[in-house]
């Protein structure tokens, strides 16, 4: 990396960057030895409100050498005074939303027993929820579940049968998006989408779903398998998720996705789930 004049000495401690995106440019510093992942949380803590297309970026530092900014070198380090710009691509990304087993992921959010008496419908997207997860065993797709706190809101309702859950991780962060997570889906060979549900729609569920898409996965929310104590609140959380694109969708549709074909080996059982559905809870009315 170029340096700019009286750049820090290589040590512990921190490094003072400039951060750039779009006209905005703000200094602030990160951690010696910082890599493309610090950046770009620096990025996002800096401009997030900004940051809410669906598009792809790219990082780039500032080279004295050429006089203008390239592509952030593989590996790059922060060593010393540096400026970094984020800039999106100019091609929006079309969200095609198909789905295949091999490359999906089901995340069940804070189903949890405290919940049950403040949360609107919490009985109808227990059920939907449990047939999603039964889907999931029948076509192999891993599922991670996460509960908030457990310790003061209790483990996850008796309803929802976690067998076979790639991970249960308690929380205190509000998206589900931990470290442990992180390292499961590494471990999935060729995952691209994330099926999410569960509560609340305009916390847990939606920072997650922002953090997924940051990180270039596609999120599907299931409408029918996720709620919050307000129905405004879920609303228009689910409009602005919509409009980053993420895609809101229903639970039939994902498992008719899934199994894409009549002759799917696995489609009567998948079509026997659909049959039990629950009763129209009118969360569908209210998206």
């Amino acid at each position: 990396a170029a340096a700019e004049p009286g750049a820090a000495p290589g040590g512990g401690g921190s490094v003072p960057v400039l951060f750039c995106f779009s006209v905005f440019a703000r200094p602030s510093s990160v951690p010696h030895g910082a890599g493309y992942e610090l950046l770009i949380q620096k990025f996002l803590s800096l401009y997030g409100d900004q940051i809410d297309m669906h598009r792809k970026f790219v990082v780039q530092l500032f080279a004295e050498e050429w006089s203008q900014y390239i592509d952030l070198p593989k590996g790059f380090l922060v060593n010393e005074r540096c400026k970094v710009r984020l800039v999106p691509l100019q091609i929006q990304i079309t969200t095609l939303g198909n789905l295949t087993p091999s490359s999906t992921v089901f995340f069940c959010c804070d189903m949890q027993e405290r919940f049950r008496p403040a949360i609107k419908y919490f009985g109808d997207i227990i059920s939907v929820g449990q047939r999603l997860l039964q889907g999931a065993r029948l076509l192999g797709i891993p599922v991670i579940v996460t509960e908030q706190y457990p310790k003061g809101l209790g483990s996850t309702v008796q309803e929802i049968d976690l067998t076979g859950a790639k991970l249960v991780l308690p929380k205190t962060k509000f998206s589900m998006v931990l470290p442990e997570v992180e390292a499961a889906l590494a471990e999935i060979p060729g995952v691209r989408s994330i099926v999410l549900f569960g509560v609340e729609t305009h916390v847990c569920i939606q920072q997650t779903a922002l953090e997924l898409i940051g990180r270039g996965l596609e999120v599907h929310i299931v409408a029918d398998a996720t709620s919050s104590r307000s129905m405004m609140d879920r609303m228009f959380a689910l409009e602005r998720l919509a409009r980053t694109g993420i895609i809101v969708t229903t639970s039939e549709a994902i498992l008719l996705q899934l199994v894409a074909d009549k002759e799917h080996p696995k489609f009567k059982e998948i079509q026997n789930l659909i049959k039990a559905s629950a009763p129209e809870s009118g969360l569908l009315s209210k998206v």
